[in-house]
């Protein structure tokens, strides 16, 4: 089905059309732009992307012809212009393009990487090192509201990791903004995500930008995010035990990995995860 345009029929939602379709379900959504998963109509036409294509968040998006593209209507899609896909693809003449042919689409709007750019000098140039103030002391904020690892339940002891193969791609912390960051683990294509520990599911659905999602709670308030998953595999109020299987890990566009973002919170605080695991 990748490639192609499928219909919506009665119950469909964007999450099963995904999964039928063997994508996932983020770049599904990125290549469907301004379609609300909330109100699908039955006979709207979704497009499935390849496995050819890439959707980063900030693009250039990596987009394969079918048949009737222009220029002008691949540009209209993605909410740009078709001069700048043009000048984003020389040599393509835009009376000849070829179906499979792959183009770069770079994108106009909020997300696109040139705004975001600009925005970012213009903060430095009209408030120099206040900015740098507000950053630090906002990092102090964050950092002085995580639990005393000291204070944490003696429940919360040598936990199994989500992934039995795994590498730390990026581990929990501030970034250079002060923004906290979770865990973040890459692995292989078909592995899944395991319960860290006994609890109860209490979310098992999609969210925007995390794909599929499962949260799990646990004792003494203590609870597991697995997100970026492809397909779950437990729903709202399943019980699980440690070691269950819980979701297969998605695969990401944006760094053309299959990653698990990993999080760990206790009374709604987040928690270095190497705290717990073992």
């Amino acid at each position: 089905m990748a490639g192609n345009w499928v219909s919506v029929q009665r119950g469909d939602t964007l999450g099963e059309l995904a999964r039928r379709g063997g994508v996932p379900l983020e770049r599904l959504q990125r290549f469907n732009p301004g379609v609300d998963s909330r109100k699908l109509a039955v006979g709207q036409r979704l497009l499935l992307p390849t496995q050819n294509e890439r959707a980063p968040a900030n693009g250039p998006y990596r987009y394969q012809i079918r048949p009737g593209d222009t220029y002008t209507s691949i540009a209209r899609r993605f909410n740009t212009r078709a001069s700048r896909v043009q000048a984003a693809n020389p040599g393509m003449s835009a009376t000849a393009l070829k179906v499979g042919q792959i183009i770069s689409v770079p994108l106009t709007g909020p997300g696109s990487t040139g705004q975001a750019s600009t925005g970012g000098a213009k903060a430095s140039d009209n408030k120099g090192s206040d900015t740098t103030k507000t950053r630090s002391a906002s990092a102090a904020t964050r950092t002085a509201s995580l639990p005393d690892p000291g204070n944490l339940p003696i429940s919360a002891r040598q936990w199994p990791w989500p992934l039995q193969d795994y590498r730390i791609v990026r581990r929990f912390g501030s970034d250079s903004r002060g923004t906290l960051q979770p865990m973040l683990l890459a692995t292989e294509r078909g592995v899944r995500a395991r319960s860290v520990a006994d609890g109860d599911v209490r979310f098992a659905d999609s969210m925007r930008q995390l794909g599929q999602v499962v949260i799990v709670h646990h004792a003494d308030n203590i609870q597991s995010v697995y997100a970026l998953c492809d397909d779950t595999l437990v729903t709202n109020g399943d019980r699980v035990s440690r070691g269950d299987e819980l979701c297969e890990v998605g695969y990401n566009n944006a760094s053309e990995r299959f990653d698990l973002l990993f999080d760990l919170r206790h009374g709604g605080k987040p928690i270095d995860p190497r705290q717990v695991l073992r």
